[in-house]
This record gives structure tokens, C-alpha cells and sequence, in this order.
């Protein structure tokens, strides 16, 4: 159960990455929306109620991705597990469609769909690609996959990714009992002036939780996340694997 957000008075809604601890607010890059909108917030109430009355992540999630309006702009908001597949693929559409520039923002990066397109994107270099992860967070999960010999496909994907574009890494406290907690922890993603932010980091286990995102077209907001993310990385060296 991944959510990190709240539905206020059935007609705002605040959502992003952010955890309620204070590592999240004092050690951590996150994000975080609030909109004002009925719509939206009716969309918000759809997958809380489902948590709640089948207190079973695998059934929430199936509510309805068409757009709405929330603040003069247009919205959509994305469930997981029940649109995680779909949202990925949204997602990978965006960043292959686009026409000049994406930028990423997530601790890990496993999601098959996403992660081909990455490394196209970052392969051809005609698109003005740039982010930011958690390199701790990405070595542990290139382990796994050589320990498990599950996904061991995805590792030559990612590296392209992470090294043919500009992305760096931070390098944060591995988890244990009692550790820090100061990761690179946004999840966001530019394409072009199409914004997706929220809970889901691009991963596969992120299609299977409970997850939240926005979709949101606005060229404005747009160059403001694209600014952030160059201002995350511009803090970190450049990936090495």
C-alpha cells in the first residue's frame, strides 16, 4: 500500500511521493500536487473506498482514467494495481512519442515497457533526455535480478538507459531497521508538456501496488518539474554501473 494521499471535503485532493515521516520532509527530493476539483476528488474517493471495504490492494484501483478538469487544466488520474499495467504503458507511449525533451525522476527503473523505450530514447539521442535516481536503490535492484535470473533482460536495458542520456545517481543509506531514510524519492516523469507524478515509481512491483498518479497537460507546469528534476540531478555525479 503505496498511496500518499488525502481527499479534502470531496473537493481537493493532495497527493505526490511524500511519506509522513521526517526523513521525508528534511532528507528526501519528493513532490508533491494539490488540486482543487470535484472531479478529480470523486476519482480519488472511488479508490479509497475500494480499499476500504475489500481491504485487498490486488481488487482497488479499477477506477475510470478519463479525463477531467481540475484548475483550468486537464487531468488524469491513473490506479494501481488495477490500471498499473495500462498507466506503464502510458507512460512508455509518452516518452516515445516525444518530440523534445523528457525528463525523469524515480528511484528505480524495471518497468519492461518503460524501460525499452528509455534505452531507445537514450539510444538514438534525438530527444533531449535527462534524469535522476536512487543508485543505491538501482544497484540493489540489478543484484536482485542477477541473484533471482528472473528478469536478467532488463540489465542491459537499463544500462543503456542510465548511460547513454545524462542521468545521475544518488547515493543513499541502504535500508536496515533503524536507518535514515534519504533517498531520491520523486517519481515523476516529462514528456514533452505532459507531466505524470504521483506515487508509482517506474517499476514493475509499482504496477502491483497500491499506487497513485496524475497525468496533467500544462506546458507551464511542465517546465517547472522539467527545471526540478535538472536541479535534482545538477546535485549528484553522472550514473556508473
Amino acid at each position: 500500500m503505496h498511496h500518499k494521499y488525502v481527499i479534502r471535503d470531496r473537493a481537493a485532493v493532495w497527493t505526490g511521493s511524500t511519506n509522513w515521516t521526517h526523513d521525508s520532509w528534511t532528507r528526501e527530493e519528493n513532490v508533491i500536487v494539490s488540486l482543487e476539483s470535484r472531479e478529480l476528488a470523486a476519482r480519488y474517493t472511488d479508490d479509497f473506498e475500494q480499499l476500504w471495504a475489500k481491504r485487498n490492494v490486488m481488487r482497488s484501483g479499477r477506477v475510470g482514467t478519463a479525463p477531467v478538469t481540475a484548475e483550468g487544466r486537464q487531468v488524469r488520474a491513473w490506479f494501481c494495481p488495477g490500471r498499473g499495467e495500462k498507466l506503464a504503458h502510458r507512460i512508455a507511449k509518452a516518452i516515445g512519442s516525444a518530440q523534445r525533451r523528457v525528463r525523469i525522476a524515480s528511484p528505480v527503473i524495471s518497468s519492461g515497457p518503460i524501460l525499452g523505450t528509455l534505452a531507445q530514447v537514450a539510444s538514438d539521442g534525438k530527444v533531449d533526455l535527462a534524469g535522476v535516481v536512487d543508485l543505491t536503490q538501482v544497484r540493489e535492484v540489478i543484484h536482485q535480478w542477477q541473484e533471482n535470473k528472473n528478469a536478467e533482460w532488463k540489465e542491459p536495458l537499463l544500462r543503456a538507459a542510465l548511460t547513454r542520456a545524462p542521468f545521475s545517481g544518488k547515493v543513499s543509506t541502504p535500508y536496515y531497521p533503524g536507518s535514515i531514510h534519504d533517498y531520491m524519492h520523486a517519481k515523476l516523469t516529462v514528456a514533452d508538456d505532459r507531466v505524470f507524478v504521483g506515487s508509482f515509481n517506474l517499476s514493475h512491483s509499482g504496477e502491483m501496488n497500491a499506487e497513485n498518479v496524475l497525468e496533467i497537460a500544462d506546458a507551464a507546469l511542465a517546465d517547472r518539474l522539467a527545471a526540478f528534476v535538472d536541479e535534482v540531478r545538477g546535485r549528484y555525479p553522472p550514473v556508473e554501473l
